[in-house]
């Protein structure tokens, strides 16, 4: 398994905001992570910052003794990994008022040869490229989605939706979190690709996957990602990380 990481600030950020990591595992397997912060002034790169340095450190902990082979202790892991993030990023909202407010979305996957586990929360994503296709494994926590769930709004104009970075879930903003958790069973040799809406915002999937094709090596295909997004205006920061299965 091969795994890269990629983030840069766009073109009209001042900070980046994003944080993300890749580790990978005893036996084969690799865990991914990808954060993107709000708040004001420096609040959102903490957050970010914050909740992955946390949720990772969380993971390896629980993994120390290597890797359960029962699937749902594998999400277990996750899920308690997502908590203690948010638990870490909420209790430093509460502690500096610099902070008030501050949260983050979350996406990680645990890949594992034959099989991968994700949790979410927000709007950043992950997407399983393989056998000339491209699928979102995530749903989207956010108003657009909601709309586009109700029959409100298409898939197409959510993409342009004056609203479309309004999210109705986030880490660290309550006390709580509910995180989503899906299991996965990617072939040999698909890319699993998670990022944050500064990527999604900008290409749109059926280019995300002719860049696929273009760029074999993993390494190549997320600078490739980053630097269209770029040339697109990169609004917002945008991070890509990646796994070779």
């Amino acid at each position: 398994m091969r795994v890269c990481g990629v983030t840069d600030i766009g073109r009209r950020r001042q900070e980046n905001e994003d944080s993300y990591a890749v580790r990978e595992l005893e036996g084969g397997g690799a865990l991914l992570v990808v954060c993107d912060g709000m708040g004001g002034a420096q609040a959102g790169s903490v957050a970010s910052s914050v909740a992955v340095e946390e949720f990772t450190a969380a993971v390896e902990e629980a993994l120390s003794g290597g890797v359960p082979g029962d699937p749902a202790l594998r999400e277990r892991v996750l899920t308690d990994a997502c908590r203690r993030a948010n638990d870490r990023v909420y209790g430093l909202s509460r502690e500096k008022p610099e902070y008030e407010g501050m949260g983050t979305t979350l996406v990680a996957a645990l890949a594992l040869p034959g099989a991968a586990h994700l949790v979410h929360v927000g709007d950043s994503r992950a997407y399983v490229l393989g056998n000339n296709t491209i699928r979102q494994a995530t749903v989207d926590h956010s108003l657009v989605q909601l709309l586009v769930d109700r029959g409100e709004i298409t898939p197409d104009q959510a993409r342009v939706h004056p609203q479309k970075n309004l999210i109705t879930r986030a880490l660290g903003v309550d006390s709580r979190v509910e995180c989503d958790v899906d299991r996965l069973e990617p072939g040999e040799g698909s890319r699993l690709l998670l990022c944050s809406d500064g990527l999604s915002n900008v290409l749109e999937d059926e280019t995300i996957l002719a860049l696929s094709g273009r760029e074999g090596e993993p390494e190549g295909f997320c600078r490739a990602l980053v630097e269209l997004t770029l040339e697109r205006g990169a609004p917002d920061n945008v991070t890509v990380v990646l796994a070779q299965l």
